[in-house]
Parts: C-alpha cells; structure tokens; sequence
C-alpha cells in the first residue's frame, strides 16, 4: 500500500504553540499509513530537538513570509505531495489563492487564531476570500469556527474542529525533573502567567490587578518574552510591583507550572490557549479572562479552573486571593485535560481527517 505523502508547513519550530502541535502531529502519524515532511521558511527553533529523525525537513531559508511562496510552490510542483497541511495563519491565507494549480493535492489550512482578532492587515485579509479553496480547514474552538462562518463566509462543510492536543508523557518527563524554582518564596503564594510580552496576552492588565494585590503575600511570575518587555517593565516601575518577577523564555516552564498555586490566562483573545491546557496538565487550577478563544471549552468550573473579566481589575484581584484561600483537588485539574484533550483522542481525530481526504 502507498504510504500517504503529507507536507506541513511553519515558518520555523521555534517553541509556540502551532509549531508544538504540528510537531506532535507529524510525530506521532502511523507509519504503514504516512510518510511526514515538514517545510520550515528557517530551519531553526527549539522543537527541532523533538521530531523523530524519519521526518524530513524541507528548508527553503527565507526571512519573510511573503517571499515564501515562490519556493513553497516550487516544492509542492516537484514533489506532488498528497496532502499539504499549512499550519500558520498568515501562510494559510497566502497559499489559498494557489490550491487550485495543484488538482491532485488535497490542501488542509489549520487556522491558529480567532481571524478577525487577529489578522489586520488588509492585504492579508484579502486573500480569505479563497478560503473556500481548502478541502478541509480546521479550527480549533467554537469562536474561531463562528468567526470564519460569519465573518468570512467559509462554507461550514470545510470546517472541522479538532481541539489542541497535550502531551501528557512529554509533560510529565520535564515534571519528573523539576525542582521547586528558588524565587518560590517560603510562606507565599505564587502565581504564575506565561505568554509572548504583546498586547494581546494582557499582561499590562495582570499588573494593574497586581496593583491592588501589594498588600497580600502574593507573588506574580510571568514567563516568557517579546516586544512589548520594556513596556511592562516600565509599568511594574511605576506601578511599584516588588512581588512581580519577569523571568523571560523559560527552557522548562513546567517547574514554575508544578509548583504555582494558581495559573492565570490574561490574554486579549485566543485560539486555543495550549498554556491553559498544559497548566491544567500540571494540575495546575487556572483564573481565565472571559475572552475569545475556546476558555469556556477548557475551563470546567471549580474543577480545573474557573473564568472572570480581568477588566475589571478589583473584581480579579479579589477572585485571585479567594481561590488562594481555597484548596482544589490537583488529580480532578490534570483528569479534567487527561479526560478530553489527550495526545491519543487529538490525534486520532487528527489521523481520520487526512485519511478521509485522501478517499476515492
């Protein structure tokens, strides 16, 4: 039996969500069944550490994005792929003006956002009125569904959600190695956050609620790094925040994950925030911004998590110091993932979708 050929596509494996997932897909495939490719724009990034060594990585080493897709299309003419799985938004949207030269690839777009908040530039905006051209387009929550139907007229035949999947064992491996982080101070609680510094994770409003949290044995760790650092840094200055630590990108962020008393999710808007499955993972109870983004599909109230408007900066700050007077159950928060959002179920769904393509 011919194994299916399927090429994915990133800009780079550099560690963020869309690179996490299809790592994990292109992994974890059947062999008799799939032969995995996956084409970076760079060949760099800290996920090329985790793919198995029989998946071929195509490089066309280009800096920017729309000067791409000459040599994207050039790879797909010479190696007539069966299936070809864009996995970033911005590519997804490029790539679907040119489906149609390629009758015999059957083409799969993976949609990493609620589009409407996030894309805005119109020239990119443009290129969804080809959307259609896709076989199959998978979304990974109700409100980025909602979004495509509406807002772009996508037919609701091509959508298909597959929820983000986690990776218990990979999770738990960095867990089994994870001491207590020293800056976890005696006789406080810790809080954590994780995300790239940009506006759209929130983390101007943390420290404002933060603000009203100085008196309380409360301390903030925010994990991660981006454009917006100074910016926040500068906020926590001027907001007088001694108990907020910035510890930028963190090779193990499951160490700060392990041993938090609370997980809180900021952002703006979502797509489906794998941080909140991988702190629900690490049995890890989670304070959500109500936004968009699937949060009210992964958050089970008082199970896992429980979900408030961070605008209103008060109310949060008092949701924070009642859910760290309380105590969850840590096994109910990881069963609560374990149950709906394993590797196994994720990717099964992930195997019936390209073997349903490729049918007579």
């Amino acid at each position: 039996m011919k194994k299916i050929s399927v090429i994915f596509i990133l800009p780079d494996l550099e560690t963020g969500g869309a690179e996490r997932i299809v790592t994990t897909i292109a992994n974890h495939l059947s062999r008799d069944r799939f032969e995995p490719k996956i084409l970076l724009l760079r060949k760099q990034g800290g996920y090329l550490n985790f793919l198995k060594k029989d998946v071929e990585i195509i490089d066309i080493n280009t800096e920017r994005i729309r000067h791409s897709l000459k040599p994207i299309l050039g790879e797909i003419y010479r190696r007539k792929p069966d299936i070809v799985f864009s996995g970033f938004g911005e590519v997804n949207a490029y790539l679907s003006l040119f489906i149609k030269l390629f009758p015999r690839t059957k083409f799969i777009a993976r949609e990493t956002n609620v589009v409407t908040q996030h894309v805005t530039r119109k020239e990119i905006k443009f290129f969804y009125n080809f959307y259609n051209n896709y076989q199959k387009i998978i979304a990974q929550s109700d409100d980025m569904m909602k979004d495509l139907v509406d807002n772009f007229n996508i037919k609701k035949k091509k959508i298909i959600k597959i929820n983000n999947p986690v990776d218990f064992d990979f999770i738990e491996d960095k867990m089994a190695i994870s001491l207590k982080p020293e800056c976890f101070k005696y006789n406080y609680k810790n809080v954590v956050a994780i995300g790239n510094l940009s506006s759209r994770k929130g983390f101007d409003n943390l420290l404002k609620v933060f603000s009203r949290l100085k008196n309380e044995n409360i301390m903030l760790h925010i994990l991660g790094d981006g454009k917006d650092k100074d910016l926040l840094l500068q906020t926590k200055e001027l907001l007088g925040l001694k108990k907020v630590i910035f510890h930028g990108r963190q090779e193990n962020p499951y160490q700060y994950l392990k041993y938090a008393d609370l997980f809180v999710l900021s952002s703006r808007y979502e797509g489906f925030p794998n941080v909140l499955l991988e702190a629900g993972a690490c049995g890890t109870y989670s304070l959500a911004n109500n936004c968009p983004g699937g949060i009210n599909e992964i958050i089970q109230h008082n199970i896992n998590g429980e979900i408030a408007d961070i605008e209103n900066h008060d109310r949060f700050a008092q949701e924070i110091v009642r859910i760290l007077q309380g105590n969850y159950n840590r096994d109910a928060v990881k069963n609560s993932i374990k149950s709906r959002f394993s590797k196994n179920i994720i990717l099964d769904k992930y195997e019936k979708v390209l073997l349903d393509l490729i049918k007579p």
